[in-house]
């Protein structure tokens, strides 16, 4: 199933994506309007999801998808969304080759966090602030969003612990990610930096062992193309990485990495402007568009 927060008249109702239309499932009165509500639930509620739309479903109301306005699948967080950052080694290299380094694969992962006030959803505009910095780069990312939680997760049973799949950019403000120390979390947590979407795809909709493409382009030229399978920590190390010591809960969000072809490392460097229109896209799960606009003081 491909699971969406949807706005209508100013309420957030759950709806699932038929094709190019939206069923609001919450509209029945088992189904909550709240995602990770939903999540929570677990596959129980899921299994009675599915049966209500096997019976039921032609009596819930439905809108065309274009006309729907969808938010970012987990609107707001109820924590920081993880990140793993350097998952990808030609994104290794690329940075590495811009500092004159030498590329080193790294033993661990290396995790981050994004703020909860950085998730914005399908459509909406990445509020490029050039008082803060105008050093603004994209990223494509798988996101995992935790189904069943757990702490101590063994990486052979992470995949029983994933709800869904969404897309996440992960815009970069470069120069504040290298100021502070080497710490990552300031550049990566100005408001409106974690366009995410468009929808949750259900993890029995991706095969275990399955390699999504990913790839991202600005104004129609496409940046970054990679595969999921390049991954030097894949979903399920992932997981059993973050979780030991800490404990994972329905609803949590992890970005897994972007590939190479980030716009700092180009030359001369990129970065992305006013009306630059960016399109994320994960075979599977589908495209997520934003376009940059100047943030009014």
């Amino acid at each position: 199933m491909r699971l969406a927060t949807v706005a209508i008249g100013g309420e957030r109702h759950i709806g699932v994506v038929e094709r190019d239309d939206v069923r609001i499932v919450s509209r029945h009165p088992e189904i909550p309007a709240d995602m990770v509500e939903l999540i929570e639930g677990g596959t129980p509620l899921l299994d009675r999801l599915r049966e209500i739309l096997a019976v039921d479903g032609g009596s819930l109301p439905c809108l065309p998808l274009g006309e729907a306005t969808l938010l970012a699948p987990i609107p707001r967080p109820r924590k920081n969304v993880f990140a793993v950052g350097l998952n990808y080694f030609r994104h290794v290299q690329e940075g590495a080759g811009y500092r004159g380094e030498e590329a080193k694969r790294p033993d661990w992962p290396v995790f981050f966090s994004k703020a909860p006030t950085t998730v914005i959803g399908p459509g909406a505009p990445i509020p490029r602030d050039s008082r803060v910095s105008v050093d603004w780069d994209w990223e494509v990312e798988l996101g995992v969003v935790i189904g069943q939680g757990g702490r101590d997760i063994p990486a052979e049973q992470a995949r029983s612990h994933i709800f869904g799949y969404t897309i996440i950019n992960d815009v970069s403000v470069r120069d504040l990610q290298r100021r502070h120390g080497g710490q990552f979390f300031r550049g990566k947590s100005i408001d409106g930096t974690c366009p995410m979407g468009p929808w949750i795809v259900t993890a029995d909709e991706i095969a275990p062992d399955q390699s999504l493409r990913l790839s991202l382009a600005v104004n129609d030229v496409v940046k970054q193309d990679g595969e999921t399978s390049q991954m030097i920590f894949p979903v399920h190390d992932i997981i059993a990485h973050l979780s030991l010591g800490m404990t994972l809960e329905p609803g949590d969000v992890i970005a897994t990495g972007t590939p190479d072809g980030v716009g700092y490392t180009r030359t001369p460097p990129e970065f992305l402007q006013p009306g630059d229109v960016v399109e994320a896209r994960i075979s599977g799960v589908g495209v997520l568009r934003n376009q940059v606009v100047e943030k009014e003081s």
